[in-house]
């Protein structure tokens, strides 16, 4: 995709004059960082508070008198138990039980909002549109109109009440959500994110993205919110051991091969992915996802192989220095046999494999999430 082609949120100039680096990602130009760098911004997530555009994120609504049945029947989730104000993490399945996107599933008063990741957009909404004729159901792609921005951070709450009206922060439970104003702009307020910090994501209409995103800037400025970028949104969830889709999840990977079993909920009926996901787990899953720490120096990457007793075995997913612990993490797929955690691992870095240790995530447990 060339950058004539490449898509800019409403927040796209404010990027440009804080300084961001500006780079492509899922067809949009986004900032990966801001000139204080990517640690700065992930430290101040973890500290205090991180403003995120998100707004290439897609959203979808499904109503209609079987709209739960047309969101049972493609994810994987139960989105039967969900009430008015309650979200879900979940994934969009293929027949053969593999993952087209994880998502989140927002049950509404009258209907379902799915939000998708930007990238996969009309994949996505292209899959769910062939079952929509076994269903009176309609969807409808309203991710061109809606912006999204989430503010992140143990202070998010604090520094996000003042500028809320018609809603009680504290009411509002993890994987919640509720109708509010912002600066009196009607919005959606839902506590979700993906940094493991506690925090809000917004759901607004794109004129407004501006107005509100300088509003909590400078709301947050004196309690050390500042904008950050996607290099420290992907530091963030790696620290949680969240799964990234085109890393840790892709079309040739069940859930249950990324760690996923729990949100697979097979007893709920059928489903587009029903039998293959009974068979794949009768069966047990081939590879594993794993997270590990390296004991020595050095930056685990993308891609970079795994190796046990001197043989590859694994490849890595995800990697990165993590600015909280000093240490280099990661996760990567290896054979089920041999993913055992506390298990010794090599990452080969040019050749030579630097030793690591299998963990369970998430590798930062310390923050700030409201159960």
């Amino acid at each position: 995709m060339t950058a004539e082609t490449l898509l800019r949120t409403p927040l796209y100039q404010e990027h440009v004059a804080a300084g961001a680096k500006i780079v492509p990602f899922a067809g949009f130009e986004m900032p990966v960082q801001y000139p204080t760098g990517i640690t700065v911004e992930h430290t101040a997530v973890r500290s205090a508070g991180g403003l995120f555009d998100v707004s290439h994120m897609g959203e979808f609504f499904i109503r209609g008198p079987q709209a739960l049945d047309l969101v049972q029947y493609v994810t994987s989730n139960d989105a039967s138990t969900l009430v008015p104000g309650q979200a879900q993490y979940s994934t969009l399945l293929r027949e053969n039980g593999t993952v087209v996107d994880d998502l989140l599933v927002y049950r509404l008063t009258d209907g379902f909002m799915l939000v998708v990741n930007g990238a996969n957009r009309q994949k996505d909404f292209d899959w769910i549109s062939r079952f929509v004729p076994r269903f009176e159901a309609t969807l409808e792609d309203r991710s061109d109109e809606i912006a999204l921005i989430a503010l992140q951070g143990p202070v998010a709450a604090e520094v996000l009440a003042p500028l809320v009206s018609g809603v009680e922060l504290d009411a509002i439970r993890y994987y919640h959500f509720a109708d509010a104003s912002v600066e009196g702009v009607p919005v959606m307020l839902s506590r979700t994110g993906y940094t493991g910090e506690d925090g809000f994501e917004i759901y607004l209409p794109n004129e407004h993205a501006v107005g509100i995103w300088r509003a909590i800037l400078e709301a947050g400025r004196e309690r050390g919110v500042v904008p950050a970028g996607l290099g420290a949104r992907d530091s963030l969830r790696l620290e949680m051991g969240y799964p990234l889709y085109g890393n840790e999840l892709d079309d040739t990977r069940t859930p249950y091969d990324a760690g996923l079993g729990w949100i697979v909920k097979l007893d709920k009926g059928e489903t587009v992915a029903s039998e293959a996901l009974r068979q794949r787990r009768a069966e047990g899953t081939r590879e594993k996802l794993v997270g590990f720490v390296l004991l020595e120096r050095g930056f685990p990457r993308h891609g970079y192989p795994i190796s046990q007793e001197g043989q590859e075995t694994g490849v890595v997913t995800s990697g990165t220095l993590s600015p909280t612990l000093g240490k280099g993490i990661g996760l990567g797929y290896l054979p089920a046999d041999s993913a055992k955690t506390g298990g010794q691992i090599g990452i080969v870095v040019r050749g030579q494999p630097i030793s690591a240790e299998i963990v369970r995530p998430p590798f930062h447990k310390a923050g700030s999430i409201r159960g």
